[in-house]
């Protein structure tokens, strides 16, 4: 049932496009060096339903406080050492400010300067290249990368242009709800809405096992607001099934396939890392998780805002001159099933090996 396969509907113009390859291969990205960028710390905090769940109340800045806090209890990291903090964030009024305050009240000093980028949904992983190129450019020698969003007390507005830049269709289309070019990808596609929710159970099923399992538990750091401490996602529905998928409305058109039960749910939490270079780290004595390698910006057509990785994903492999079986694990976002779906069958990856937890 979910044998991969290439759909048979070409991409948008520009997704075939060939790319240089700038590094060769498996050998030279596992290599060690001095100056490799490389990641020492990595948490998140457990995240909370949106206008439900157990962070519904607690504004950005608050919890950026929280997990600032207890990252330098967990590391005994002295704050005075980052050089640099980078926040990636949507949708807060005055996110540097915010993220700025809750540095200080966390005992970061002022000299440790901040900034805070948007790039929407990749905002997170904005501020981890941002903070990567500074240290490899040797700008700085360590810093801190951040994800913060509080969807419940700060949802998506709704955009605003001028009558004569709405008149353009792809300025128009650029604006919409995400939900809505969900329903173009499905439709521009041919995905039905029995791939979409069996896509969606999936995903619910491995989270719910994650959960099960503790494996959740080893990437979430513990943190304390308002006397509580708060360790456990309370976003993962257990018990779904293909018929309770069946049964649930369109959420965004009439006629759609998009339902609460195959789109991402909108939720609460934060998320940091910490990078440096290897040099740094081995002299330091910290732990080395991972290398920071390479990543890949493109644009699509903005109804298909979600099948993104179609592009980025080749541009990527051939800038490290990486073939697609070299890869052990991909992490694809799964905003929604509809364009989940078309990335896994139009890249041909297993599904074993996408999103495996």
């Amino acid at each position: 049932m979910f044998a991969t396969r290439l759909i048979a509907r070409r991409p948008p113009q520009g997704l075939a496009r060939a790319y240089t390859t700038q590094v060769k291969g498996c050998a030279e990205l596992l290599a060690k060096r001095p100056d490799d960028v490389v990641i020492t710390f990595a948490k998140r905090t457990a995240l909370g339903r949106a206008r439900k769940g157990q962070l519904k109340d607690v504004p950005v800045d608050e919890l950026l406080q929280a997990l600032f806090k207890a990252t330098f209890e967990k590391t005994k990291l002295n704050p005075a050492l980052l050089e640099d903090i980078c926040v990636g964030t949507c949708h807060p009024p005055s996110p540097l400010y915010v993220s700025r305050a809750a540095a200080i009240a966390a005992g970061i000093p002022v000299e440790v300067p901040i900034s805070t980028v948007n790039r929407l949904c990749s905002s997170g992983l904005q501020s981890i290249v941002t903070i990567s190129n500074a240290v490899r450019t040797k700008q700085i020698e360590l810093g801190m990368a951040v994800g913060v969003e509080n969807m419940t007390l700060n949802p998506r507005p709704t955009p605003e242009i001028t009558p004569a830049v709405d008149l353009h269709a792809q300025a128009h289309d650029c604006v919409q709800p995400m939900g809505w070019t969900s329903e173009m990808v499905a439709r521009a596609y041919n995905v039905s809405r029995q791939k979409q929710d069996e896509y969606a159970l999936i995903s619910h099923t491995r989270a719910a096992k994650s959960v099960k399992s503790g494996i959740f538990s080893e990437e979430i750091i513990p943190i304390e607001v308002r006397g509580a401490v708060i360790s456990v996602d309370d976003t993962v529905r257990p018990g779904v099934t293909l018929e309770s998928l069946a049964g649930l409305k369109p959420a965004f058109l009439e006629d759609g396939a998009s339902t609460a039960g195959n789109s991402s749910g909108i939720g609460d939490g934060a998320a940091l890392c910490i990078l440096t270079s290897r040099a740094r780290a081995e002299k330091e004595g910290w732990e080395v998780l991972g290398k920071y390698v390479s990543s890949a910006f493109v644009g699509v057509e903005p109804r298909y805002m979600g099948i993104g990785p179609v592009a980025a994903i080749p541009k990527v492999l051939a800038k490290t001159g990486l073939q697609k079986e070299d890869v052990d694990v991909w992490e694809i976002n799964e905003a929604f099933a509809s364009q989940f779906a078309y990335c896994v069958e139009h890249l041909q990856v297993p599904i074993e090996k996408i999103n495996p937890k």
